[in-house]
């Protein structure tokens, strides 16, 4: 009873009191699952994306995201049958600049354990961590997550709540006007929590693989969302392959659909499980 009060007060309040929140970037271009790992189970992922149309120009002491290519290494262990724990490190690569260390995040998730057996899948993601100021803004940050997801025969949806308290924001350019840096502190770089959901539908006619679509969004700070004009609207066909217990892989292309999205970003997620138990690779719902 103490377990499922504990559980059932964390998610009430992070649905219920979003002002510590979170945006995903196009470091890990990724909807989760409700689903944690295993304990005795480790995942390696490779996440690798490549902007082939996004800002051609340094902006607010940012780089241009164009031909920018990201590799993302994730590693996320299981603790029990409801928590676990992953690590970040982002990198970035573009011509002229060479390959740069980003950031790093850790991110520990717990969800409601398989055995009280809801309707739908429910966890929480915790992500906080650092990034370049050349790369990133803010530079720390701390994001939350309430995911939600269920699979009705052979269709999958998930949605996740993301939610970012921007920790350090990089200040206004110099010589700002105040007008600038209302605009600035409003469209670029927010003070507070921003909202930036995210969700997927998959369908799947093998078990060998499925097809879906993925959303990713922002829309700036809560009480004071951005024009759409700022805002971050972009839309995945994918493709899941499920080649072997131990593998995972995931691809598509990303259309932007605002002027401030990347126009056109190319991903690719390939992740291996190691598994010194006898659950099946990846499930903490096979824990004893």
């Amino acid at each position: 009873m103490v377990l499922r009060f504990l559980f059932l007060s964390v998610m009430c309040g992070a649905l219920l009191y979003p002002t510590i929140a979170g945006a995903q970037d196009n470091y890990e271009i990724q909807v989760y699952p409700s689903e944690t790992m295993a304990p005795k189970a480790l995942l390696i992922e490779l996440h690798s994306n490549f902007t082939v149309e996004g800002s051609t120009t340094v902006q607010f002491g940012m780089l241009p995201t164009q031909h920018q290519e990201h590799e993302t290494i994730e590693l996320t262990e299981g603790i029990n049958e409801w928590s676990e724990v992953g690590f970040y490190i982002f990198t970035a690569e573009q011509s002229g600049h060479g390959v740069q260390w980003v950031g790093d995040h850790i991110r520990p998730r717990v969800r409601i354990p398989p055995r009280w057996r809801w309707p739908v899948g429910v966890s929480l993601s915790s992500e906080f961590g650092y990034a370049r100021p050349a790369y990133s803004n803010p530079t720390w940050s701390w994001q939350i997550m309430p995911i939600v997801d269920q699979t009705v025969g052979r269709w999958y949806w998930s949605v996740n709540t993301t939610m970012v308290w921007n920790v350090h924001v990089v200040p206004a350019p110099a010589g700002s006007t105040p007008q600038e840096k209302q605009a600035y502190y409003k469209n670029v770089a927010p003070k507070g929590v921003t909202f930036g959901p995210a969700a997927t539908v998959t369908y799947a006619p093998s078990k060998h693989f499925n097809i879906g679509v993925e959303y990713y969004s922002y829309y700036g700070q809560w009480g004071d969302f951005v024009s759409l004009h700022h805002q971050q609207q972009q839309v995945f066909p994918v493709v899941n392959l499920f080649i072997s217990p131990k593998w995972e892989i995931n691809f598509g292309a990303g259309w932007g659909a605002t002027a401030g999205t990347d126009h056109l970003i190319v991903k690719c997620i390939i992740g291996r499980y190691f598994d010194w138990s006898h659950h099946r690779p990846g499930s903490s719902d096979s824990a004893p």
